[in-house]
């Protein structure tokens, strides 16, 4: 208990995280947010969301956070100012393409305005209740400009993303590092991106650490951000295969019973300051 209270740095995943299975943040999880802001606590989202799409999300916490997204490819301050911005290379995302894609799968390419998708996908539209972040039907063999911020893939077979993340890395593992951020979404990114690197970029302008942060998340983007972190919790809903990945983690409750918030309100918080 002694470690937490004084550690000043709190990081989210949002996806089956921070969001509920309705992809929203709970009055109540707003509420400790603001608590946590109340009691000079830096606070730290870092998403594989685009930052459009995880704005409007964050910003309806009313505090100020530090957002990291596509995995690590951009940061903002609070003040949405950007800090950092990291594009793939045309002809890397055109080589990382060059190969069979099963027709279930959709594509994503994130720009910097829009999202390029080969076919709608409703299921992930449902992802964006406020809809900044519009997606952009397009034939990629008529595509001439494949620069990215990262690419995405989505499909309800993990066995056919398995297949087709062994197929990409055989032609770009010298460019490219993968996550399945959830079993049905698998993302490719620049070797030197991750969302553990960006957030100590940030926790560097701060004044702090990773070892002085208590982290959450639910994915295998997450992994190295909740290894190298002072406190890492993986949620209820993660995947038993990430909560083997990291066995020594404490497991908490799901994002469906707003698992970060009531943590952070028993085991962060100081309830007399809060009190007061």
């Amino acid at each position: 208990m002694t470690k937490l209270k004084n550690m000043k740095v709190v990081v989210s995943d949002l996806d089956g995280t921070l969001l509920n299975p309705e992809h929203r943040i709970s009055e109540y999880t707003k509420s400790i947010f603001q608590e946590l802001h109340n009691q000079n606590y830096l606070i730290v989202v870092a998403t594989g969301r685009h930052h459009l799409d995880a704005m409007a999300i964050i910003e309806t916490l009313e505090v100020p956070v530090y957002l990291v997204s596509s995995n690590g490819a951009r940061i903002h301050s609070p003040e949405q100012e950007e800090l950092f911005a990291f594009n793939l290379n045309s002809d890397v995302v055109k080589a990382a393409l060059n190969v069979e894609i099963d027709p279930e799968i959709t594509v994503v390419l994130f720009k910097e305005d829009v999202w390029q998708t080969n076919r709608v996908n409703e299921r992930l539209n449902s992802f964006q209740h406020e809809l900044r972040y519009k997606p952009e039907l397009v034939d990629y063999k008529a595509l001439e400009d494949f620069g990215a911020i990262k690419i995405f893939f989505s499909c309800q077979n993990h066995e056919k993303l398995v297949k087709l993340k062994d197929q990409v890395l055989a032609n770009s593992s010298e460019h490219l590092h993968h996550a399945f951020s959830l079993p049905t979404c698998l993302e490719f990114m620049d070797k030197s991106i991750d969302k553990a690197v960006a957030i100590e970029r940030v926790l560097e302008r701060e004044g702090f650490t990773l070892s002085q942060a208590v982290s959450f998340g639910d994915g295998f983007n997450d992994v190295q951000m909740l290894s190298a972190s002072g406190k890492g919790l993986i949620m209820g809903n993660a995947p038993a295969i990430l909560k083997e990945t990291l066995p020594d983690l404490e497991v908490i409750q799901t994002n469906a019973e707003d698992g970060v918030a009531k943590y952070i309100a028993s085991k962060i918080l100081d309830k007399e300051l809060a009190a007061g």
